[in-house]
């Protein structure tokens, strides 16, 4: 097929046993079907990167305004994902288990030695 102002292209349609249907194009005529099911493989594993890394990091919540604090909390975001990544490869567990486990373990000790104290209802 030929894109204006592009030139030629070949396009893929896929179809999934539960009936969605997904297209893609590529600039690449001589793409093997096996080549195409390996890129849709990466593609997949890079949607599920920035799923995790917005789900579990927070990278898209920098309410800095100064170019310098939005790349440190990029930095340290990009930095806690790798984190939790390694320790999922190691102990075979999810993302969302060991989030929750960093969470319960910091209610855990906050419960135990409260540093804030609410103040008694006055009505």
């Amino acid at each position: 097929m030929h894109l204006k102002g592009f030139g030629l292209i070949r396009l893929f349609k896929f179809v999934a046993i539960n009936g969605s249907i997904e297209y893609w194009a590529t600039n690449r005529l001589d793409l093997h079907p096996l080549a195409r099911l390996r890129y849709s493989e990466n593609a997949w594993v890079i949607e599920a990167y920035h799923r995790g890394i917005k789900q579990f990091c927070g990278i898209q919540h920098a309410s800095a305004r100064s170019a310098r604090a939005q790349r440190n909390h990029i930095g340290f975001a990009l930095r806690a994902f790798l984190r939790l990544e390694v320790h999922s490869l190691r102990s075979g567990r999810s993302w969302f288990d060991l989030k929750f486990d960093i969470i319960r373990s910091a209610v855990r000790a906050y419960l135990a030695t409260p540093s804030l104290a609410l103040l008694p209802p006055t009505a």
